[in-house]
């Protein structure tokens, strides 16, 4: 582990772990809600007994907490422990909390909407699905909380440049300023939808609304929302694993390449999400197609620097011969369980980069389109590597700002492990269901899983009871996470120390080369303007002018619009 330290005030401690522990009560409610799912598509249980909802509301449930809440707390609750560590500079506490606030009122007003049965609308709150206002309020306030957040650590940023005018800045907050510029641009999209689309009609100033235009402004904020996810992650694969593993990170330059090309190319990719929308031009899905296939680059470039990271480690560790350094990591090592968080989410990652390549190339795409082929996707991706590095990480972070042991490091050890076995099951049975043409949000309970239904599809059901059988795993891993998790935090402390004194276990770089052209993120950012302006005006352009009048209101539980 690193030897340096930093020391945050009680008045930060406590603010720190809220934005830890709350998130993941968050989190336990919305797995929940995936395993009720699996269930429901099995046709195994047609009503949630807790939930008192259908399939739909546990599915909303499931998606916005899991990908929207959990992630975008984590994101905060690390970069107010990394960068102040990184900088050795003060967090200001007033916009610390001020957003912590923000972010907390925002998700319970967003969560109360969805379990009381007003806001069923899905991870992508499409229209014509209708929320009540206070859901989108809710989510406005979270992003609004995240962007106070990403505004106390530009000032510190801008100050250590100042005064350490020949350094790199920490390859770390170069990261998690990397993830926060991602999710600003994004978001920008998301708030036009929320602002003045989506509330004047939930709140009923207007009564219909441009489908094809609300989808589009999502998709430019929601495909970057899995570079969101992502960002925080690397940030841990590049500056804690090589440590973990007691070796070096193979190139330090390379991670700010990585980091700088996401910046680049995040946000005109959306538009493959729409390859089937008729609306838009096939000319600038081809264009988005491309940019989506260049923002693999940065994966291979990670891969390979990773995999020499771990060599260098594994060699360093007694390893002999082309491969066995492989043998000689630190997998099974209860002292170095966080480990086994961020090498379980790599393996994951792996195939769902693969799975990735098919949705974004369109003849694939049609294929899979709409099928059960795309959360088994992203399922390898975000409930992958992004899920298990922010469950390692939020171990982590509640261990050093609470001063509490990490308590069941056996069973903490165990729960990637699990969890692997159980995604991978869970995501074969999927994704084979989709190559025959099983559709995905759809209640299954309630049509082709059941034999008396006229869209039952015998061929489908052994996939489905595959999915029920790595998701009911994959609900055991976290269930053991949840519970040491909670023994952590309820164990008795360390420190009498009021203030909270943390350390990470920041990699040292193998090959440290100057990087002087990646100092910089002004050209990075103004790069990525213009690729946006480009690539997304024509697309607007096109849904604007193809598109005419609006849709009412619908509900899922409905058959007939709302009026």
């Amino acid at each position: 582990m690193s030897t340096e330290t930093f020391r945050f005030s009680k008045s930060l401690k406590n603010l720190n772990a809220l934005l830890i522990i709350i998130p993941m009560i968050l989190l336990f409610v919305g797995v929940y809600g995936g395993l009720m799912q699996t269930l429901f598509r099995a046709g195994i249980i047609q009503s949630d007994p807790f939930m008192g909802g259908d399939y739909y509301k546990g599915l909303t449930i499931h998606g916005v907490l899991n990908a929207v809440v959990f992630t975008t707390f984590f994101a905060v609750a690390l970069a107010n422990a990394l960068i102040p560590f990184s900088l050795k500079k003060a967090l200001n506490s007033k916009m610390a909390w001020t957003s912590g606030i923000l972010m907390l009122v925002g998700s319970v007003m967003a969560g109360f909407m969805m379990l009381i049965g007003e806001a069923t609308v899905l991870y992508t709150f499409y229209p014509p699905l209708k929320a009540h206002p206070l859901f989108y309020i809710g989510l406005t306030l979270l992003v609004i909380g995240s962007w106070v957040a990403f505004a106390s650590y530009i000032p510190m940023y801008l100050s250590w440049r100042k005064e350490n005018p020949d350094k790199k800045t920490p390859l770390a907050v170069v990261g998690m300023l990397t993830t926060f510029i991602v999710w600003f641009i994004a978001t920008l999209a998301v708030a036009v939808e929320i602002l003045f689309m989506l509330l004047p009609w939930s709140l009923g100033l207007v009564d219909e609304i441009n489908v094809m235009l609300a989808r589009t402004l999502f998709w430019m904020f929601g495909h970057p929302l899995v570079y969101f996810w992502l960002l925080p992650a690397y940030v841990m694969y590049y500056s804690f694993m090589p440590k973990l593993a007691d070796g070096k990170l193979f190139s330090d330059m390379a991670g700010r390449l990585v980091f700088m090309m996401f910046v680049v190319f995040s946000v005109p990719v959306g538009t493959h999400h729409q390859y089937m929308d008729p609306a838009i031009g096939s000319q600038w899905k081809l264009l988005h197609g491309v940019f989506t296939f260049a923002v693999a680059l940065p994966s291979l470039i990670t891969a390979f620097t990773l995999a020499a990271s771990l060599e260098y480690a594994g060699r360093k560790r007694g390893g002999k011969g082309l491969f066995g350094w492989i043998t000689k990591l630190p997998y099974f090592d209860k002292e170095k369980w966080f480990f086994s968080y961020l090498i379980a989410g790599l393996v994951i990652f792996i195939f769902g980069g693969i799975s990735g390549i098919v949705n974004a190339s369109y003849q694939m795409n049609t294929v899979v389109h709409n099928t059960a082929w795309i959360p088994g996707h992203f399922h390898l991706t975000v409930a992958g590597p992004v899920l298990l590095a922010f469950l390692g990480g939020s171990m982590y972070l509640i261990h050093q700002f609470l001063s509490k042991p990490v308590k069941m490091k056996g069973w903490t050890l165990s729960v990637p492990y699990i969890y692997t076995i159980g995604v991978f099951i869970f995501s074969w049975g999927m994704m084979r269901g989709g190559l025959l043409g099983m559709p995905r949000r759809t209640n299954t309970g309630a049509s082709y899983a059941n034999p008396d239904s006229v869209l039952y599809q015998p061929d489908w059901m052994p996939y489905i009871d595959i999915s029920v059988v790595g998701g009911v795993i994959m609900f055991i891993a976290i269930v053991i996470y949840i519970v040491a998790f909670f023994a952590t935090v309820f164990a008795k402390s360390e420190s009498t120390e009021e203030e909270a004194v943390i350390t990470f276990p920041i990699s040292e770089p193998l090959h440290d080369e100057p990087s002087t052209w990646l100092r910089n993120f002004k050209p990075f950012i103004i790069i990525t303007a213009i690729l946006i302006i480009l690539s997304y005006t024509p697309v607007i352009y096109d849904v604007v002018t193809s598109t005419y009048g609006g849709s009412l209101p619908y509900s899922p539980d409905s058959p007939v619009p709302l009026r």
